[in-house]
């Protein structure tokens, strides 16, 4: 009975506690690697493909190519609106026990909107050097919002939601011995079906603020190479809450603390900040009508340090509050007493009133500090955390078959695998990020210039690294869009990006108890839209 007892005890906080950890989100990239983004000029998302263009667009794609632009000021202002949303079908059985949405598979969907995300690239272009400034969102760049929670969140309500009636049943059950009638598995407390409701949300927030500065250097009029350094600030916040848990007909602050409705409630309140360098070097090469670049930055190393303000339940009163609820229930003072001092509940003591041997509680208050760091540890104020940006090779060839005709092919390479998070989460993916992208470019006329382009994204990721609070998919992008020439100073650049995902299918087993386990399916997909207009100003 001890050893039981105590399982079920502990599976109940401890599942309780693990919904602290599932209160972070990422707010999304909206191209590249897992904390990369690469739609850093108007120029791409017209047209996909930039790696091996010349132009101001290349002080980001082409940083090498940009000394062949000519002398003077060159100067690029980017305006980008991204909305998206992501998608997660789950079709947990236990969902059925939810009484306000008794139903499986549950769609759980999130929405991310950056209105504004702003980049410039600049360029002094003097004899043979070029010197080079850049700002954008290197990664992140919006807030998603999950209104309702997610299948994670209620995955783990459903799971406490059964723990809390196995619980009652083992606590009457020893009650019984005493000759108390049942407290806890009435219909006016846990009940014994499992049935439960709560109130859930959340939404995270990422912006990786990259400002870069280097120089190009030409060697002659077919070959340049450039080195520079960007400096990358970030800032994030993640808040989320889990309020309201009610398993049957009782509230479960009440076994916590029925002197506070707000004891079993979780809150994350997290900001993090750190700062990172990330050298790069390019080179570029002209012959004919063809033209190949190379790219290469180095890892990103970002330590964040958490500032934050977050709610636990404390199971420090439990004993008590047990206690009290048995008085309320018109238990004799006497009677409560026996029941929480049976050993298999408070523990064996020797003659000197030491324990020996721990009881559930003592076991469970163990158990239940080591999963609390274990679950928000990552959100510890004051803690630093690692939040690398992967290292990124981008090759890319440029063909003119005519003057008014570019056409481009790239490939990009993140090694996110060697990009270290927070738990080593990176050591689960299969290998990193490749990207395929074409494009094209027509000069209509003297004023009007169009464009197209696809992109390719292949994430290496596996079944045990996908998460349903920061996920990517594989996906295809294409582009439309074009340049209109105001004057020989100025080009207006406009357009439209969308990206179709791949959807990604998991399947996982729960082990709810020694003789219970529950396979559950979930399906990920997102889908992705992307506004721009920039204007190209030469001095």
């Amino acid at each position: 009975m001890r050893t039981f007892l105590f399982n079920i005890i502990k599976m109940k906080k401890v599942k309780l506690v693990s919904l602290a950890i599932a209160m972070a989100c990422a707010a999304p990239s909206f191209a590249g690697g897992l904390l990369t983004n690469t739609n850093q000029h108007v120029a791409f998302n017209r047209m996909m493909s930039r790696e091996a263009s010349i132009g101001i667009d290349g002080v980001y794609y082409n940083p090498a190519g940009v000394v062949f632009m000519g002398e003077g000021k060159h100067l690029a202002i980017n305006w980008q609106l991204a909305y998206q949303t992501r998608s997660i079908e789950n079709d947990y059985a236990l969902f059925t026990n939810n009484v306000n949405n008794p139903t499986t598979p549950r769609e759980f969907k999130g929405k991310a909107f950056a209105p504004v995300i702003p980049s410039f690239q600049y360029a002094y272009n003097k004899g043979k050097w070029s010197l080079q400034a850049g700002f954008a969102l290197t990664g992140g760049g919006g807030k998603c919002t999950f209104d309702d929670g997610l299948g994670s969140f209620e995955k783990i309500v459903a799971e406490t939601a059964i723990a809390a009636c196995q619980l009652a049943g083992a606590v009457d059950q020893v009650a019984s011995q005493y000759g108390v009638p049942p407290v806890f598995t009435g219909e006016n407390a846990f009940g014994t079906k499992g049935q439960y409701s709560y109130n859930s949300y959340m939404h995270g927030r990422q912006y990786y603020y990259g400002l870069s500065l280097g120089a190009a250097y030409k060697f002659s009029d077919n070959f340049s190479a450039f080195a520079g350094v960007r400096g990358v600030y970030a800032s994030t916040n993640y808040y989320g809450y889990v309020e309201d848990i009610k398993v049957g007909n009782m509230p479960l602050y009440k076994v916590l603390d029925p002197t506070k409705e707000t004891a079993a409630n979780i809150e994350l309140s997290c900001d993090q900040s750190g700062v990172g360098f990330t050298p790069i070097i390019g080179v570029d090469f002209k012959t004919g009508k063809w033209n190949f670049a190379a790219k290469y930055e180095f890892k990103t190393r970002i330590r964040l340090k958490n500032k934050s303000v977050n709610q636990v339940p404390s199971i420090g009163n439990l004993p008590a509050n047990l206690r009290n609820a048995y008085i309320a229930g018109g238990v004799p003072e006497q009677a409560a007493d026996a029941i929480l001092a049976n050993p298999a509940i408070s523990g064996e003591k020797d003659a000197n009133g030491n324990i020996i041997k721990p009881g559930a509680m003592q076991m469970l208050k163990t158990q239940f500090d080591t999963k609390l760091d274990e679950a928000i540890g990552e959100y510890a104020d004051g803690k630093k955390i690692t939040g690398d940006i992967p290292a990124y090779l981008a090759l890319g060839v440029g063909y003119s078959p005519v003057n008014t005709v570019r056409v481009n092919v790239g490939f990009h390479w993140f090694d996110d695998k060697h990009a270290t998070s927070y738990n080593n989460r990176q050591e689960k993916l299969d290998r990193g990020t490749l990207e395929y992208n074409a494009g094209v470019e027509v000069d209509v006329n003297k004023k009007i210039t169009l464009s197209t382009g696809w992109q390719n994204t292949n994430y290496g990721i596996s079944d045990e690294y996908m998460d349903d609070k920061s996920f990517v998919v594989s996906s295809n992008s294409v582009a439309v869009g074009g340049v209109y020439h105001i004057n020989k100073k100025m080009d207006l650049n406009v357009a439209y990006f969308h990206t179709f995902y791949q959807h990604k299918k998991t399947s996982e087993n729960v082990q709810l108890s020694a003789n219970q386990s529950i396979n559950y399916a979930s399906d990920y997909t997102r889908n992705n839209n992307v506004f721009a207009v920039g204007l190209d100003i030469n001095f």
